[in-house]
């Protein structure tokens, strides 16, 4: 891919490619894929950037989710940017804090913040051959030659449809908006979900509160977080050495693609070895065979997103904790009543009832050409070319788009390598004079209809259970290859499976709409 530095013209204009002026490019959001963007994106030339943020700082997931016990279940050398390797990291699953403190540091040393239009959200993105029409939270109108996506894959928060949710007269609320103004200590604290979050918040907060009852629906696999406490010393060879850097990011980053990745599309004995891990985690962890029996799941580990975890168990088997297995019948103002009939009196609700993983850039209004609306082309079931692009959507690219790959991966390198992609797509555009790409429908029909083939092989579709992977579609909504073709994939872009649109006026004069 030709990532040289680019010399332009200052300004945008329609048909910035033939004028050679600098491309206006839009941004949506400030996360991780965000801040990869703006930096990669300079680093190659494209250099006239605006982006839009809906909070009042950067770090997207990370600054939303601020729950006690937070941590990454990736690795923190390979959980970081490329171009921003960090020597300083105190763990080897860095905590929540440290990773936002990391993304805002990094969008500091890279001038990213110079170019974000804080607490302005996008509310409406309309095709305008060749330009984007953009309207914000505020109802200022700009025009973009490209818009790219980084909203990311979980940021609306989902709320369970249960009869009387907001008759309780207790402290609720959402994982992702924590209210820290609120006292657990002593207090009778519910928590609706086992996942990955609300694993961590009972390990973390258990001990403190006067009851805890886990209100279960669906048991989880989990196997244990092989934590570690970087010591000084060891720190400081990473700063004077930065070749270290470099050899544990592509140590943490090839074993995750090889174990885990392998496991998940097909590897069938690697596969076996993270269910050894996690039953044998069960097994030693869980002394009393009734809690074991109510925590065992029915399908195979590694189907939901595996969950890395040592609290969690500790946590249950403690003396104030309860595992209710019962249905949820409905929510009343003193707490939550149960099929068997019971009511379990609670101060405190925490819902951990995740997001909505089909939303991406939605419900931000996105028009294509001929009013192709993409919230209505999706129809809860989202798919893209090659996770980045949509046909009917010229010049309209995602970071962490439907289809890409997320399953127990650093998703800092996912994004770097499809804004890698995207740079090539303004490449070719800036070398060819063209005014538009878009992906060719047949290309996108049967980039998918390849992965629906391949889903039945993957364990998110084998292994026995439902998961936020899953949509209307009824098919996982990942990437069922190994992730490391995926990758690579993404530095070998096929131009042949694009409309390359000379002239938006006289049609697709270089290769057609097919």
């Amino acid at each position: 891919m030709n990532m040289h530095t680019n010399e332009f013209a200052s300004g945008g204009s329609n048909g910035w490619a033939k004028a050679g002026t600098q491309p206006r490019i839009a941004v949506v959001g400030a996360g991780m894929s965000g801040i990869a963007a703006v930096v990669k994106l300079r680093e190659a030339g494209y250099t006239d950037l605006t982006v839009y943020e809906k909070s009042d700082k950067v770090g997207g997931t990370w600054r939303e989710n601020q729950y006690p016990g937070l941590s990454c279940d990736v690795p923190s050398r390979w959980y970081s940017f490329t171009f921003n390797l960090n020597p300083d990291w105190s763990h080897r699953f860095s905590y929540g804090p440290e990773i936002q403190a990391y993304m805002e540091e990094t969008a500091e040393k890279f001038g990213v913040t110079k170019v974000v239009k804080f607490n302005t959200p996008v509310t409406d993105l309309t095709y305008e051959g060749p330009q984007w029409k953009l309207t914000d939270g505020n109802g200022d109108v700009e025009h973009y030659d490209v818009v790219i996506s980084a909203t990311g894959v979980l940021h609306k928060p989902s709320f369970p449809a249960i009869e009387g949710l907001d008759s309780f007269e207790g402290d609720m609320f959402h994982t992702a908006r924590w209210d820290h103004s609120v006292k657990l200590e002593g207090r009778k604290v519910g928590i609706i979900g086992t996942g990955s979050t609300a694993a961590q918040i009972i390990g973390a907060i258990t001990h403190k509160v006067g009851t805890m009852n886990v209100f279960q629906r669906t048991p989880q696999w989990m196997i244990p977080l092989p934590q570690k406490e970087y010591a000084s010393g060891w720190k400081w060879l990473m700063r004077k050495f930065p070749a270290l850097q470099k050899a544990s990011f592509n140590f943490y980053y090839k074993t995750m693609v090889k174990n885990f990745g392998a496991a998940t599309t097909g590897d069938q004995e690697k596969l076996a070895d993270v269910q050894k891990a996690c039953t044998e985690h069960l097994e030693e962890a869980i002394a009393d065979p009734v809690l074991r029996a109510k925590l065992t799941p029915s399908y195979q580990a590694a189907c939901k997103r595996l969950i890395f975890c040592s609290e969690f168990y500790p946590a249950i088997s403690r003396d104030n904790a309860n595992l209710i297995t019962d249905g949820i019948t409905r929510i009343t103002p003193k707490g939550i009543e149960t099929e068997d009939g019971k009511l379990h009196e609670l101060d405190v609700l925490i819902l951990a009832t995740g997001f909505d993983a089909s939303a991406f850039i939605l419900p931000t209004k996105v028009t294509g050409e001929n009013g192709q609306d993409l919230g209505e082309s999706w129809d809860g079931s989202p798919r893209a070319h090659r996770a980045v692009g949509m046909p009917g959507f010229p010049n309209f690219w995602m970071l962490e788009g439907p289809t890409g790959p997320v399953g127990n991966l650093s998703l800092i390198t996912i994004s770097e390598r499809q804004v890698d992609y995207v740079i090539s797509m303004l490449n070719k555009m800036r070398d060819e004079g063209l005014e538009a790409i878009a992906p060719k429908q047949t290309s996108f029909d049967a980039y998918n209809k390849s992965m629906a083939e391949r889903a039945p092989q993957t364990v998110w579709a084998s292994g026995g259970c439902d998961s936020w992977y899953f949509d209307k579609s009824g098919t996982p909504n990942l990437y069922p290859f190994p992730p490391q073709q995926y990758l690579e994939d993404m530095h070998n872009p096929d131009f042949s499976e694009f409309r390359l649109i000379a002239d938006v006026k006289e049609g697709d004069a270089v290769s057609g709409a097919a």
